[in-house]
């Protein structure tokens, strides 16, 4: 198979686009389409700093490295999960983002470890608050999606980028549809915008599959994390996008046809527009500052024990900085 520009032979085909490259102009057809993503939906601006919640996967690596390529001042952030336990899952994660980061000079990487923070790592946390019962994904995400808020409002970054790609999209949005969640149909989107309190959230990977973020990774030598979250077995998100995948093979270019007919449905015809959020009332949390809806103190200062939020909430959220060399 010949590169469809150079006809050279290709590393990839990529049968949804009829397209196949060579590794440079794959390289280079990667960065311009997320290039292309970003001024279509408005992501970001030029000047404005972004925050790449990183895990040490292939696509929030891969998206670090787009971005910084593409020109945009980029810097990373870590939450240090202590998903350990015998497996080193975080340990081998946290390393590969070093790794990344002393390859490329000038970038800086922001950390949060969970367990030097608040005393307890995500499982600890999740056995206590759910007295063992299931495992600790919802805990996880409540604490993700508050500290890459706070982090990224705190030190003044108006973007945070994560690298959702077009599985996980297309997956989010098969569970929606099938159980006819409207609210969040109504509000999935490339771009959430940002609030007082909250970054604006975009992910510019979102029109890319799975295997293209994985294969620029490859091509780009970025060494990443290929084990996926051992409590991630068995989630309802992995059937979903087995089961889109089943479709995938037997019509190539569904799952894009999919998620981009959702979006236009939305922007021309009007899908969900007259659909209004309930009205909530918001104000900052006693505790740590965030906008909240929850009387008192958000739900996330509500998971920790009383002695652990004795200190004002500028003294226990640390951050750690690792920069390029």
């Amino acid at each position: 198979m010949r590169c469809r520009k150079c006809r050279q032979k290709a590393v990839i085909n990529m049968r949804q686009h009829r397209l196949a490259l060579c590794r440079d102009h794959y390289v280079e057809w990667f960065q311009q389409q997320t290039a292309r993503t970003i001024k279509k939906y408005k992501m970001i601006r030029r000047d404005e700093p972004v925050l790449v919640a990183v895990s040490g996967g292939k696509d929030s690596l891969a998206l670090w490295d787009v971005l910084l390529e593409l020109g945009y001042r980029a810097d990373g952030f870590y939450l240090r999960l202590g998903i350990d336990e015998g497996i080193g899952y975080s340990d081998e994660s946290y390393a590969k983002i070093k790794q990344f980061v002393a390859q490329h000079p000038g970038t800086r990487l922001h950390v949060v470890d969970v367990k030097e923070t608040y005393g307890e790592t995500i499982p600890e946390v999740a056995r206590r608050v759910r007295r063992g019962r299931g495992k600790p994904c919802s805990v996880c995400g409540l604490i993700k999606r508050h500290e890459m808020n706070r982090v990224a409002y705190e030190l003044g970054y108006p973007v945070l980028a994560t690298g959702h790609n077009l599985d996980d999209e297309a997956a989010v949005l098969f569970s929606n549809t099938l159980n006819w969640q409207v609210g969040y149909l109504a509000r999935q989107y490339p771009v959430l915008p940002g609030r007082e309190g909250f970054a604006r959230k975009v992910k510019p990977f979102c029109r890319f599959y799975e295997r293209e973020t994985a294969a620029y990774a490859l091509l780009r030598g970025i060494d990443y994390m290929y084990e996926e979250c051992p409590f991630s077995v068995g989630a309802n998100t992995i059937y979903y996008k087995e089961l889109l995948n089943t479709l995938e093979r037997e019509r190539p270019g569904a799952k894009l046809h999919f998620y981009l007919s959702f979006l236009r449905a939305k922007e021309k015809e009007g899908l969900f527009a007259d659909w209004e959020e309930p009205s909530v009332e918001l104000h900052a949390c006693e505790r740590c500052g965030q906008p909240t809806s929850a009387p008192g103190r958000c739900a996330f200062c509500r998971l920790w024990p009383e002695d652990v939020l004795e200190q004002p909430h500028e003294s226990f959220v640390p951050l750690t900085l690792v920069e390029g060399a």
